[in-house]
């Protein structure tokens, strides 16, 4: 089992990306808006939600790598 360890504003920025992306793609596929509107808006979460996976993939990842250095100081795996 894996643990990651993220302070909380890291966490709440992954989270807040991912409800970015989600909404984005609801709007796209959802009809409560004109459809200019909704493809814009939602064409403009999507983008939001996709760009900014990158540096919160990163974060994970580097969590990852300090979980591990942690666990084993001398760098002997």
């Amino acid at each position: 089992m894996k643990t990651v360890t993220l302070p909380l504003p890291m966490f709440g920025f992954i989270v807040a990306t991912r409800a970015a992306l989600g909404v984005g793609l609801g709007l796209l596929v959802a009809d409560r808006l004109p459809q200019e509107k909704r493809r814009t808006a939602g064409a403009m979460l999507v983008a939001i939600g996709a760009l900014t996976t990158i540096p919160a993939a990163a974060a994970i990842t580097r969590s990852f790598r300090r979980t591990r250095m942690i666990q084993n100081p001398a760098g002997v795996r």
